[in-house]
């Protein structure tokens, strides 16, 4: 094989890859799920052999009405099917909406990881989450969108502490 069709299947199954990533995402809009997945990214690089794909440099990912910005993502699929998406670098920031009408949530990290399988959203490092008036600030930060369900901080340490900030409707 030339390296002109090396380079020409490597970039079919970077593609292919692309649209494997099309898993479900609940974390967002209902159709969401059924949205493109468009990665943007100074540098791809998918190893078969292991079926990860890395994205470096000013990534953007976006599917729907998620968006997620970050210095790199790293995908981990087995069989084609995409078991974990990680982002990190400085900071990864996110932008979605949960459902039409509502406020966006917005949040940053300094690292995002998504199991598109258990629905679940992890912020780790630094973490931030805002919706309206309503802000979460922890070193870890869950949401698991199957149950609607955020956790923040670690049951291992005390020490680690959660911060939430409720502000009354009328004063900002």
């Amino acid at each position: 094989m030339n390296q002109k069709n090396k380079h020409c299947a490597a970039c079919a199954r970077l593609f292919a890859l692309w649209l494997v990533c099309r898993a479900p995402s609940a974390w967002a809009l209902a159709s969401d799920s059924d949205q493109p997945i468009h990665i943007d990214a100074n540098t791809a690089s998918y190893e078969e052999k292991t079926g990860i794909s890395t994205y470096t440099g000013n990534v953007v990912f976006v599917q729907g009405s998620i968006r997620v910005t970050s210095d790199k993502l790293v995908v981990y699929s087995r069989n084609g099917e995409v078991e974990k998406l990680v982002w990190t670098g400085g900071p990864v920031k996110l932008k979605q909406t949960p459902n039409e009408g509502k406020k966006d949530i917005t949040g940053e990290s300094l690292q995002a990881e998504y199991y598109p399988e258990q629905a679940l959203l992890i912020l780790k490092q630094k973490a931030t989450v805002w919706q309206g008036d309503v802000t979460y600030t922890s070193d870890m930060i869950e949401y698991d969108s199957r149950n609607a369900i955020v956790k923040a901080g670690e049951k291992s340490s005390d020490a680690k502490r959660v911060h939430v900030i409720l502000t009354p409707k009328g004063k900002k």
